[in-house]
């Protein structure tokens, strides 16, 4: 069984940072993409970055420049570092992971969410 727990998120005034961690743990091969999703209310899930197992990223271009996606494979952790946040960040973010569980099976996982709210 895999599992992704999110930490990290909370309450921050607009231009404020947060930073957060989604770990994987469990029994699998390895892990191949590793992004963060966000959802805020009466919206579609939508994506905010992505890091492969070689570490190439990809943003929206909605937080290009503010954003940071990095992980560490040692750790089995993904991280996205959140600076300038805008109220309009406020949304739920979920981990997502493809994991690789034996060489024949590829299944995706998502973790439980995180509340990342930008209010002053």
């Amino acid at each position: 069984q895999v599992q992704l727990v999110e930490s990290g998120g909370g309450l921050v005034r607009p231009g404020g940072s947060l930073r957060l961690s989604c770990a994987a743990s469990g029994t699998f091969f390895s892990i191949k993409a590793m992004g963060w999703y966000r959802q805020a209310p009466g919206k579609q899930r939508e994506l905010v970055a992505v890091v492969t197992s070689g570490g190439s990223t990809s943003y929206a271009d909605s937080v290009k420049g503010r954003f940071t996606i990095s992980r560490d494979n040692a750790k089995r952790t993904v991280y996205l570092q959140m600076n300038s946040l805008k109220p309009e960040d406020t949304a739920v973010y979920y981990c997502n992971a493809a994991v690789v569980v034996t060489l024949f099976q590829e299944y995706d996982y998502w973790g439980q969410g995180t509340q990342v709210t930008v209010s002053s």
